[in-house]
């Protein structure tokens, strides 16, 4: 028997797709897997199995969740098998009263929201694709999202993990407390270590209790000084019930709500910044006044030229549709390249114009470049289309954009991971000790690199 055969015994038809069906499965943007097999485990003991069974043979393997990132992090060769925990998605527990819940790593971050609600809790972890990216995911690249400013990273939101190794060891640290200083934290190791260390099977999230209120508005600002007085502002008089400070640059705001077609955009087009703010609190009806007076407040100060407070949950999401319009900016934007970077906020004005003279330098003013993000959390999102599109101008678009985060104490990865896409790029943010360090802690734990291999180092 083959080791196909040997998994097979292992998982069974439902857990094993070979052959011409491997080709039928892609990723969100259409990416056809290439993988030699997938391998769909139905709890922890079944993965530990085929992982002692790949270690023997030292078989590489390539973890994957929903398959929504951008590095390329899941890409399985055609020499390597995928392994996906899409049929271990079980909510296994809530605690209420400790504010936990216990579930399985391929449980859909929406589902996860959803049970919380129905206890009168929250996840803090937020993000776009929501409906489709897993909690491995999301745990094995760290997430953060639109909520990071509130609730932190997704490290932040993990209280323990349940991790097969790679020679199938089941490593168990399910702790549900808030204080356990009991040695190492190990659970660290492998938030954020994108499937290189361990393959994350289960874990026990931190919930928080659900806001009863919520307020968001839309502002038009000019100048990038006002956009850090308001950022201030709303920091000092919303203190903890602020939510989401998301910014877009005029030009993803003219782009994508605007000449798209595709919203009706709720603040007119020709300012240089827009700007979601989003609070929640725990007392309705004083929430909405101070809210309101805040954003009044934003105006007699001339920090805003203007704004939109959402008077509905419609109103709300249609704000938010602009911010998350993934499909939109694939539709304009496309040939290009997608950044995830962050930095110092007082520097971001002054290295976006810098990128943008750089690239009028390079390409002509053919070039295409949006800039959005987070900024209370230090991120910004760039999408660069040099014209004409190339793989040379491809190239020459990151170069623009890596390499002057170094001497800006920047880095080449937000929120999305390192993966294949920006692994040549990691020196630019780690020193040559942190990486011989990762290395050190890569051939300790998976000494034959069958995990997730050429991935982030």
């Amino acid at each position: 028997m083959g080791l196909l055969d040997d998994i097979h015994a292992i998982v069974g038809d439902a857990g094993l797709i070979a052959g011409e069906d491997v080709g039928k499965r892609s990723d969100w943007r259409g990416v056809v897997c290439e993988a030699k097999a997938v391998v769909r485990p139905r709890s922890t003991d079944e993965l530990s199995a085929v992982m002692r069974l790949c270690h023997a043979a030292r078989q590489p393997v390539a973890p994957a969740g929903g398959l929504t990132g951008l590095v390329r992090g899941a890409y399985a060769s055609g020499q390597e098998i995928q392994i996906s925990l899409e049929r271990m998605r079980a909510i296994e527990s809530v605690d209420p009263v400790g504010r936990t819940m216990t579930v399985e790593a391929g449980a859909v971050l929406e589902t996860v929201h959803e049970a919380a609600a129905a206890h009168g809790l929250l996840y803090g972890v937020d993000l776009g694709a929501r409906g489709s990216c897993t909690i491995g995911g999301n745990i094995s690249t760290n997430a953060g999202g639109n909520t990071v400013i509130r609730y932190g990273m997704t490290r932040e939101n993990v209280l323990g993990l349940e991790t097969v190794l790679a020679d199938g060891t089941i490593v168990s640290s399910m702790n549900s407390l808030l204080k356990n200083n009991a040695g190492y934290d190990l659970k660290q190791l492998f938030i954020g270590s994108e499937g290189t260390l361990g393959i994350v099977t289960r874990a026990v999230l931190r919930l928080h209790p659900a806001p009863t209120s919520e307020a968001t508005a839309i502002l038009a600002v000019d100048g990038f000084d006002n956009l850090t007085r308001i950022f201030s502002l709303v920091g000092q008089r919303l203190g903890g019930a602020l939510r989401s400070f998301e910014v877009m640059w005029s030009n993803y705001y003219d782009l994508i709500a605007v000449r798209s077609g595709r919203h009706k955009p709720p603040l007119a087009a020709g300012h240089d910044y827009y700007v979601i703010v989003e609070a929640a609190g725990f007392d309705p009806e004083r929430d909405e006044i101070q809210f309101a007076d805040l954003m009044g407040e934003a105006l007699e100060q001339g920090l805003t030229a203007d704004a939109v407070i959402a008077a509905s949950k419609a109103q709300r999401m249609a704000i938010w549709a602009i911010r998350e319009d993934v499909p939109g900016q694939i539709m304009m934007m496309t040939p290009g390249v997608s950044f995830d970077v962050s930095l110092p906020i007082s520097r971001m004005d002054a290295y976006i114009e810098g990128l943008r003279a750089s690239l009028a330098g390079s390409c002509g003013e053919t070039a295409m470049m949006i800039v959005y993000g987070h900024i209370g959390d230090n991120n910004l999102h760039l999408l660069v289309a040099p014209r004409p599109w190339s793989d040379a101008a491809s190239q020459a678009a990151k170069e623009m954009v890596y390499r002057p985060l170094a001497a800006l104490g920047g880095s080449v990865s937000a929120e999305h991971g390192i993966g294949l896409e920006k692994r040549e790029w990691l020196p630019l943010s780690r020193s040559p000790q942190e990486l011989a360090l990762m290395r050190h802690l890569k051939t300790a734990l998976d000494p034959h690199d069958i995990l997730n291999p050429e991935k982030v180092l």
